[in-house]
């Protein structure tokens, strides 16, 4: 994987640059949109492609490993090969979602122990684990597997919390290292970086994520319910620390504004559930600001849901078509809603992108910032 930076915006921080893996280059910044078990919800590949515009998409190594497992997966020849995406993807390590499952699970220096949500069963997540299991996915970038701690935290357990989580990114490293990718293509392990909100811990943590040099690096453990303004400045304080020359991930953020405070800061990748579970509700970002289509004021709305957008379901179905779709929850009114809100994360990077470029970003994002969080 390599990393170019292309441009810097001389007001803030942001940055454009070209991502490129072994199943295709990513315009950064660039959010991806989430596809948890081998699917982006309510939206098709085709559309992901050609009308989203998707560059990479996620998968999820811990509803992955559980369904349809792995022996799927490499009989089909990995994720790619078994969902027909033939751009890169990134998998997350499976952390986030052993550690949501707090009543059913232990932690212990080995890894973490957890019940299957599914049927209970007993499963084991280690480090080397989870290496060899991102290996059979077969994802472009792979995440390390850390602790993501709550908020809020005590400073000892986020303390206790990180020293564990850098002893096991030193062991993910290691198994790695020594082991070799599965389909005939390199993958490369992004380290993330933790200590909740208290500062010496994230400075502490961003210099030794730094020091083990790998191509990318992440921001984990922001956007669990701290207020946006710390988040910002743990995001701010982590990356004056990393690498100037290697991609900035922060991990599950956010709406319009955060995404566009935090490309600001010097953030090149983000993903969030939010565009598709804010849609399935009615929910929808657009070029104008935050519509509920539900709303009885869309009822005979014949526009198109955002004209201004382009793509096939921004610019095809009406608001109206779309709020008795919800009414009468039809699958369709999901799809198109979900395509929609995709549709607009994507342009609203690659807006910023072009900003960044020109070298305006700066006084656009005040502006954009303001507008796109605007209730219609």
């Amino acid at each position: 994987m390599t990393f170019d930076l292309q441009a810097r915006d001389a007001g803030t921080k942001a940055r454009a640059g070209l991502l490129t893996t072994a199943h295709g280059s990513i315009e950064t910044p660039i959010f991806m949109p989430v596809g948890t078990a081998g699917t982006v919800k309510a939206v098709g590949q085709r559309e992901l492609k050609h009308d989203v515009q998707a560059q990479i998409i996620l998968g999820n190594t811990y509803h992955l490993y559980l369904r349809p497992g792995l022996d799927v997966l490499q009989a089909a020849g990995g994720l790619h090969k078994f969902n027909g995406w033939d751009r890169p993807i990134l998998t997350d390590s499976g952390g986030y979602q052993v550690f949501s499952l707090s009543g059913t699970r232990k932690i212990k220096e080995e890894g973490v122990t957890f019940r299957s949500h599914i049927d209970g069963s007993k499963h084991l997540f280690s480090p080397e684990g989870v290496m060899d299991i991102q290996r059979r996915i077969g994802a472009d970038i792979i995440m390390a597997f850390d602790e993501c701690t709550p908020w809020p935290c005590e400073y000892d357990y986020a303390r206790r919390s990180l020293d564990m989580t850098h002893r096991w990114l030193k062991r993910c490293i290691e198994r790695l290292d020594t082991t070799e990718p599965l389909y005939g293509y390199e993958q490369t392990l992004f380290p993330i970086v933790q200590g909740s909100t208290f500062k010496d811990l994230r400075v502490q943590s961003a210099e030794f994520i730094a020091e083990q040099g790998r191509a990318g690096n992440a921001i984990g453990g922001l956007s669990v319910g701290e207020p946006a303004e710390l988040m910002y400045e743990m995001t701010e304080l982590v990356c004056d620390i990393l690498p100037q020359d290697k991609p900035r991930y922060l991990m599950g953020v956010g709406t319009p504004a955060n995404i566009l405070e935090n490309i600001a800061l010097g953030v090149d990748m983000f993903d969030c559930v939010l565009p598709t579970r804010n849609a399935r509700n009615g929910m929808l970002f657009t070029t104008q600001g935050i519509i509920n289509v539900t709303n009885k004021k869309w009822a005979a709305d014949f526009s198109p849901i955002d004209e201004e957008l382009g793509g096939h379901a921004s610019t095809f179905y009406t608001k109206a078509y779309l709020r008795h779709l919800m009414q009468a929850k039809e699958m369709l009114g999901a799809q198109i809603a979900s395509q929609h809100n995709l549709t607009f994360y994507l342009w609203l990077v690659k807006e910023a992108r072009k900003q960044i470029v020109a070298g305006t970003f700066g006084p656009w994002k005040t502006e954009m910032a303001e507008k796109l969080m605007r209730r219609l």
